[in-house]
């Protein structure tokens, strides 16, 4: 790509010779790059040759996000791939849309088209927009490698210039990274969350994609808040239009199984029990500890930490339960004499509201041995405590 600009280094890539290339790199071994890249550019061009290999290297990447077989025929960019929606997480929102009675949505900001190829396949027409050239022609050749180019119409435009009448929703993701990194404060999102907000009322529904830490003071009154985990990893926060005002939702991936607060005050705190909850990270982010609680029949362990306790087991979806063996006060060699008296050497650490990092406790007590445990480093009745356990499927 040395000779070409990224348009046209990615338009080569879209010719005979450039999809001929790519198919030769279908197993492509990084390991032998060199070696590669040296027999290929004995027959083609180098610059079609170095924009086929980082091609090839962000296929690879991108099967964690679009799986193997959809990451094979589709084409990216390196901050397409970073910042693109996992399939889960965009099948799942496409499924609410059509469920919604949805049948053509704007997409603003679509990106390389991670979002616009779920609602596709969920039979939603979808115009898709972004300013970006390179990017476009990317979410272009992603509909017709998918078969989806009918259901998809890619323009490059400014979103904010794009009008929306006559879609039954919207769907705004906006850029959360600039420069220096992410962007924290909504306001500095591209478009802003306040320009995204008015474009949603402007629909019947809308989606709004942001941060899953965004202040729930910044969530608007009239919108649902909703946050997402899949296998257990937060990966995002939606905002909904339409849908219900005030609500906040936890939903995890696979399923989904989606919690919706009852508006419960906060649970009283109390001793320590049998069982200890981790609330999964989408009902932490949606403040929904409280309906995990109530779920279990439990309570917290301390007013300021997220973490339920309960004598009785009562297996949730949406917390992962412990059994509790040992609650003591934190102190290192204590808990070094235990874990080597039991012949811990798998060792779980997770901490709430402790200053002590994980793998510099690991590095200090040295487990060894056979056996396998899970220490908690939290706080418990506002005291620094050690809880020691065993996930509940271990029983």
């Amino acid at each position: 790509m040395d000779d070409l600009d990224p348009l046209s280094a990615f338009s080569a890539l879209l010719t005979d010779e450039g999809r001929a290339l790519l198919a030769d790199l279908r197993d492509y071994d990084p390991a032998r790059e060199l070696a590669t890249a040296t027999r290929l550019r004995r027959e083609h061009p180098v610059e079609l040759v170095s924009a086929a290999l980082g091609q090839a290297r962000l296929r690879q990447r991108a099967v964690a996000k679009f799986g193997a077989e959809d990451a094979a025929v589709m084409f990216f960019t390196p901050n397409g791939v970073e910042q693109a929606t996992r399939t889960s997480v965009a099948s799942y929102r496409a499924g609410r849309f059509a469920a919604l009675g949805v049948r053509r949505l704007a997409d603003l900001c679509c990106g390389i088209g991670g979002d616009a190829i779920a609602l596709a396949r969920a039979g939603v027409a979808v115009l898709a927009v972004d300013r970006d050239p390179l990017t476009c022609a990317v979410a272009r050749a992603n509909a017709e490698a998918l078969g989806l180019a009918d259901l998809i119409e890619v323009r490059c435009a400014d979103v904010t210039e794009v009008g929306t009448e006559g879609y039954d929703a919207v769907f705004v993701d906006p850029a959360r990274r600039g420069g220096r990194g992410r962007i924290f404060d909504p306001e500095a999102y591209s478009p802003p969350l306040s320009w995204a907000t008015e474009a949603a009322r402007r629909a019947p529904y809308a989606a709004l994609k942001i941060a899953p830490g965004i202040p729930h003071e910044a969530v608007p009154d009239d919108a649902e808040a909703e946050w997402i985990s899949d296998g257990g990893d937060v990966k995002e926060a939606v905002l909904w239009f339409g849908t219900g005002r005030g609500a906040r939702r936890a939903t995890l991936l696979p399923g989904p199984r989606t919690l919706t607060g009852a508006g419960l005050p906060d649970p009283e705190a109390g001793p320590v029990g049998r069982w200890l909850y981790e609330p999964d990270g989408a009902a932490i982010r949606a403040h929904l500890v409280a309906d995990v609680a109530a779920d279990v029949g439990g309570r917290l362990i301390d007013p300021t930490i997220a973490y339920v306790t309960a004598d009785e087991l009562r297996p949730t979806p949406y917390a992962t339960a412990y059994e509790i063996t040992d609650a003591l006060p934190f102190n290192l060699k204590k808990l070094k004499a235990l874990l080597r008296e039991r012949e811990v050497g798998n060792l779980t650490v997770k901490k709430r509201g402790s200053a002590v990092e994980p793998e510099e406790l690991r590095k200090k007590v040295k487990p060894e041995g056979p056996n396998a445990a899970t220490v908690f480093l939290t706080r418990a009745a506002g005291a620094p405590t050690m809880l020691i356990g065993r996930p509940a499927a271990q029983m």
